[in-house]
């Protein structure tokens, strides 16, 4: 009976020295993570606040605003102007002679709608022109449901009609629709094929162009 017991406490003393030690290097690991974590975060810099969402418009390339020529300008008639659009640079020139009259921003024609290139006339000129092609679906009320539709390619949803996209100061170009006409420029070519042109620069143009009026597009 006392070995049983004598062996009884050594096997209970050797149980309770193993769950001991085994305890002292958990708490150990524990804390020695702590420690770690603790110094990381006083080394490690602040993160800085979220930066503000830039404006559309701080994303838009800027261009040069319009150019005009006064002593020219009070010179000329619509008979003594033509007009030439470079798609390279993004601009489209009033000019008498080789005289640069108006020199105005633009938007072309985006991939896969580029501006036709070559020699026209003006074929017509319309104040408040509205495209028959690219608008909106709008209800009874005139709310617009769908916006920027092509009337070729979408169907109106039930209760809906189209209403073509304002083309102010528009001056046609082609038999297809193609002008010139107040539209968006963001900086670069973004249009179904029209020249646009800031409100300014269109009204100048077409003040002081007539219908037959010379137009040159392409890469001058």
């Amino acid at each position: 009976m006392v070995t049983g017991l004598d062996s009884a406490r050594k096997q209970l003393q050797s149980r309770l020295k193993f769950m001991s030690t085994t305890f002292s290097k958990w708490l150990c690991a524990i804390l020695v993570s702590a420690l770690a974590y603790a110094g990381s975060g006083q080394t490690r810099p602040a993160s800085s606040p979220p930066q503000p969402l830039r404006k559309a418009s701080d994303l838009i390339r800027k261009q040069e605003p319009v150019k005009i020529n006064q002593s020219l300008l009070k010179e000329i008639t619509p008979d003594t102007v033509h007009i030439v659009v470079s798609l390279p640079k993004q601009r489209a020139y009033l000019m008498t002679g080789e005289q640069i009259v108006i020199d105005s921003p633009i938007s072309s024609g985006k991939r896969g709608h580029s501006s036709p290139t070559g020699h026209f006339s003006l074929l017509e000129k319309d104040p408040n022109h509205h495209s028959s092609l690219y608008g909106d679906f709008v209800d009874g009320s005139g709310r617009t449901i769908r916006a920027g539709v092509s009337a070729r390619i979408d169907s109106a949803p039930s209760g809906t009609r189209f209403v073509g996209a304002a083309m102010k100061w528009f001056m046609r170009l082609t038999g297809e629709g193609v002008g010139m006409h107040i539209g968006i420029l963001p900086g670069y070519p973004a249009s179904h094929g029209c020249i646009r042109m800031p409100s300014d620069g269109a009204k100048l143009f077409y003040d002081h162009v007539k219908v037959g009026t010379l137009v040159d597009v392409g890469d001058y």
